[in-house]
């Protein structure tokens, strides 16, 4: 290589070093953070410092055997799962495409050719041939970062596509267990009414007994009809209630309609657990849908870069080295070979607003994304508030419904114990009996609400997509350059 050639590869590597990325750098944006969550307990607020409920795998979260099996399969065959993780091979792809920009693109032609020319007045026939082998470059290089930029794009926008894909796990891990808890709730609503159905036919019973031998008369068998008569139509709207349940969990685990597997009875679920808050900051770095929206936006925060890189030249150089020979014996050569090398610098110079228009697009967009960022940090910490103060308030209600059955129950014991003593009206069962069975009913629902806020917490905190298949999950490339 002569000293030209030295000087002219010394200057490009030089001037592709010295080359920088325009565009602002990201930042990630300040958003206040309250020192803890409004709607946590004085206990829980008092365990800020420990490990969140979010942090827990969603196989320790549940204690339902039954239900682990179910959120297992539902994260194996759930189809919406399965369409994220298809995006992510799209995002991947495409982060591959604009890493390519960088690189210089380098083509291969080999070609032959064998030509005559007839003999005509004064000239014989002609026959040449031609044989060439070559390797061509082309290279813009990055000099203002636009690929660079883009690649940062691409890299954040792949990024986000996981966090994605784990909040759809971390909504299908909720969806599962919340859709599992109502299924149990409708279960213990069928035994109760089933279990008022057989009560009530005794007392129907008895009622006609004592209606024959003259103790009391057809009126109190007519409203002890009643009774028997709105349980039995509570039963059927149950089972088709529970088979449409079944229908449902079955879709979210990605399988045709069938009967779904039962675990612990909903009397026999853990209400009370164990939920520290945790620090809110520690949400930021946890809860799926905020670092999908941080990573949205640092991709929109390189579109700028991108984007204003079109103000500046384009350097670009295109080479070519290879054979070529009239003989094919002769094609590799010394004498054969041939070579060539060029650079070229081309600029904007007239525009007309082109460029300043996709500048303007790409921080308008970067504005919605830093307002997208927020918002959800916003909606993040009240969710978790929303969960909190529902989950304490359910606990309350839980509670008091409690009392109000046993109450009912005791009432109703003592009105069918007068009645057979002859010592009140049957009206007294009647209104016993009405106000007990929907009790039953309303208790079996705040059992299932709690249950589910306790599922709504998990999930506004950031638990539920931490799953085996992550550990399989290849390595995403870092943001970091």
């Amino acid at each position: 290589m002569d000293r030209r050639k030295e000087v002219f590869v010394i200057g490009f590597f030089s001037l592709l070093c010295s080359g920088c990325a325009v565009g602002p750098n990201y930042k990630k944006p300040q958003v206040p953070v309250p020192p803890a969550y409004r709607g946590a307990s004085a206990e829980q607020a008092a365990k800020a410092e420990a490990a969140s409920f979010g942090d827990e795998k969603w196989w320790d979260a549940f204690q339902d055997e039954t239900l682990r099996n179910l959120i297992q399969t539902a994260l194996k065959q759930n189809y919406d799962v399965q369409i994220a993780a298809t995006r992510i091979l799209q995002a991947r792809a495409q982060l591959g495409i604009a890493r390519a920009d960088q690189l210089p693109a380098v083509e291969g032609v080999a070609s032959a050719t064998n030509e005559r020319t007839p003999q005509v007045v004064g000239r014989p026939a002609i026959e040449t041939s031609a044989s060439r082998v070559s390797l061509s470059l082309a290279w813009e290089l990055d000099f203002w970062g636009k690929f660079r930029r883009a690649s940062q794009s691409a890299r954040a926008n792949l990024l986000a596509q996981e966090w994605a894909r784990r909040q759809v796990i971390s909504s299908l891990v909720s969806n599962v267990a919340s859709a599992y808890f109502q299924l149990r709730e409708l279960d213990l609503e069928l035994e109760i009414s089933r279990q008022t159905l057989a009560s009530r036919k005794d007392s129907l019973r008895l009622t006609q007994i004592l209606a024959d031998g003259g103790a009391t008369s057809m009126l109190d068998v007519r409203q002890a009809e009643q009774l028997v008569f709105n349980a039995g139509a509570s039963i059927p709207d149950l089972e088709r209630r529970i088979e449409q349940q079944e229908n449902f969990i079955s879709s979210l685990l990605g399988e045709n309609p069938q009967d779904i597997a039962r675990g612990r009875k909903l009397v026999d679920q853990p209400h009370a657990l164990e939920v520290p808050s945790g620090l809110p900051s520690s949400l930021l770095e946890r809860r799926p849908d905020i670092l999908q929206a941080e990573q949205q936006l640092i991709a929109a925060n390189a579109q700028i870069g991108a984007a204003k890189a079109l103000y500046f030249p384009t350097i670009s150089l295109t080479g070519a080295f290879g054979s070529g020979s009239s003989d094919l014996s002769n094609l590799f050569t010394g004498p054969a070979r041939i070579w060539t090398y060029a650079g070229q610098i081309i600029g904007p110079i007239f525009t007309f607003g082109a460029i300043s228009g996709q500048v303007v697009q790409a921080e308008a967009g970067q504005q919605a994304a830093l307002l997208q960022y927020r918002q959800s940090v916003q909606n993040a910490f009240a969710d978790v508030d929303n969960a909190f103060v529902a989950n304490q308030k359910l606990q309350d209600q839980l509670a008091a419904q409690g009392r109000l059955v046993e109450s009912l129950s005791e009432y109703s014991r003592l009105a069918r114990m007068q009645y057979t003593g002859g010592y009140t009206a049957y009206s007294t069962v009647l209104q016993a009996d009405q106000a007990l069975f929907p009790a039953e009913l309303a208790l079996a629902s705040v059992r299932a609400q709690v249950l589910a806020s306790n599922v709504n917490i998990y999930k506004a905190m950031g638990g539920g997509w931490v799953d085996v298949a992550d550990r399989e999950t290849a390595a995403i490339p870092s943001t970091r350059r």
